[in-house]
């Protein structure tokens, strides 16, 4: 499998390390470009988090299962790929939170659990009496407090004072991100928040106007059929555009020859003892985590312009069949973030699937439901032999029959289970703590003199497909149209 092209630059050639959304994304614009591409990716199989599994006859989401809408890049995307028709949106059924005061619907008029409306009667019923009295001191506050906040905890905590930090943002935060709101840096998950405070002097004033800008039912969308479509269509259209694709190999490290100029990707395939080769490229892309691109590239930036390594927060979803009749009316919405507080339930957030998902009902049958529950709140919390992501999958499906049945308020056992599988995403999600925008931009920045080399991924675009696409594609297209790499750079 090795190419060896010692001292000839491999001509119009791209080489991709990571086989995730962002890797596909990115071999399907050098490709688009003319560039004859490799793509290598360390597991059997590609899309990363958007892939797919199989419980009970049906084939469904193993990770993401929808896409924000508050930009156009995924659903332009779609149409490109042909599948603008498949684009489907959830149930309006709305979500709740479970906190150790109980369940309660979620309220409806902000974002991050931020409320929009203090006449919001979800909002009031969540909070006791002095909670919401310190909680109205937003809308006479001065306009200047908590501008300067660099988290969104922080924010929240000057602005409308602990208990909706702890009971209505907490949850929402940690169950989408798997961060504390005091570990998530504004610039990155919400700007507008601060731009909304300073221009209107209320933080309810500026949730408000970004939850008209995409009003309940609209934030999200996903496929008939599953998310895990878009990577096979990518997959599809590389195949197309003859973009060479190797699977099962570990990427060890990256060298630049300084006579070509040309990029060595070095790789062993630990399944077939330790076999080892080299690929060649004119260009490389690596789109993987944070610590790997860190690693292949790292030897060749200056050491002041590397952020520090942090582990993103692991994720495990466990998803459960079960006939359980009770489960048609939907008790929960199409489901439910739960509270740190909480201590008779471990998981941080339950999707009901066949709730929020017509496809998905359908496909399920009368009676049958689908739930996902997930797992990991950060890295703090899940070092522990006791954390729940150190159970074997089967105690951790135990775990999750529990939970499902505490959350939605319906009796659930064994006998009710069908079908179980479990999914764990090690740093599933990219690290969000004060200052990590600004250090991935001067890591990017550094990039920019390393000649025929450039890095893409969650880690870097922010959380979400929606930011995923729109970064890469604007950021491949740009990197394939510089000047090719000149071996007369100084390495």
């Amino acid at each position: 499998m090795a190419q060896e092209l010692h001292g000839t630059r491999p001509q119009n050639t791209a080489l991709v390390i990571g086989g995730g959304v962002s890797g596909l994304l990115a071999a399907r614009q050098l490709a688009q470009a003319g560039k004859k591409v490799t793509l290598v990716e360390r597991e059997s199989h590609l899309g990363g988090a958007v892939g797919a599994h199989q419980l009970a006859g049906l084939v469904l989401d193993s990770g993401a299962e929808s896409f924000a809408t508050r930009t156009t890049a995924v659903k332009d995307l779609l149409t490109e790929l042909g599948l603008a028709d498949r684009i489907v949106t959830p149930q309006p059924r709305g979500s709740w939170l479970y906190l150790p005061q109980g369940a309660f619907p979620s309220p409806s008029t902000g974002v991050l659990g931020i409320p929009g409306s203090f006449d919001d009667p979800a909002f009031k019923k969540i909070l006791d009496r002095s909670g919401y009295r310190r909680a109205k001191l937003d809308m006479v506050l001065p306009r200047s407090a908590g501008t300067h906040a660099k988290t969104l905890g922080d924010l929240v905590r000057i602005r409308m004072g602990q208990q909706v930090l702890d009971r209505l943002v907490a949850p929402v935060v940690s169950g989408v991100h798997a961060v504390h709101p005091d570990q998530l840096e504004i610039a990155t998950i919400a700007p507008g928040l601060l731009e909304g405070l300073k221009e209107l002097g209320s933080l309810a004033a500026a949730s408000a106007r970004m939850r008209a800008a995409s009003p309940a039912g609209t934030q999200i969308a996903g496929i008939e059929g599953g998310m895990n479509q878009l990577s096979e269509a990518l997959v599809d259209e590389l195949l197309r555009h003859r973009v060479r694709i190797v699977t099962g190999f570990d990427t060890i490290a990256v060298d630049r020859d300084p006579v070509t100029g040309a990029w060595t990707a070095i790789q062993r395939q630990p399944e077939y003892g330790e076999k080892s080769a080299m690929i060649h490229g004119e260009l490389l892309v690596v789109a993987t985590d944070a610590q790997t691109s860190i690693r292949l590239l790292g030897p060749h930036l200056p050491a002041s312009s590397l952020p520090p390594i942090t582990p993103g927060p692991e994720v495990a979803l466990v998803s459960l069949v079960l006939d359980q009749p009770a489960l048609d009316s939907a008790p929960r919405g199409t489901g439910l973030l739960v509270s740190e507080a909480v201590t008779t339930v471990r998981a941080k957030a339950l999707t009901h699937a066949t709730a929020k998902w017509d496809w998905v009902a359908e496909k399920a049958g009368e009676g049958r439901h689908l739930v996902r529950l997930s797992y990991g709140r950060g890295k703090e919390h899940d070092t522990s032999p006791l954390s729940e992501l150190a159970l074997h999958d089967d105690q951790l499906v135990t775990l999750a029959l529990h939970d499902a049945g505490q959350l939605l308020g319906v009796p659930i056992s064994k006998s009710q289970l069908v079908a179980a599988d479990v999914v764990r995403w090690p740093s599933a999600l990219p690290a969000t703590a004060p200052g990590h925008r600004q250090r991935v931009a001067g890591f990017r920045s550094a990039l920019e003199d390393l000649p025929g080399a450039t890095a893409v991924g969650a880690w870097i675009a922010g959380t979400g497909l929606a930011a995923v696409t729109a970064d890469t594609q604007a950021h491949i297209r740009s990197f394939a149209e510089r000047k090719k790499p000149t071996a007369s750079h100084k390495d």
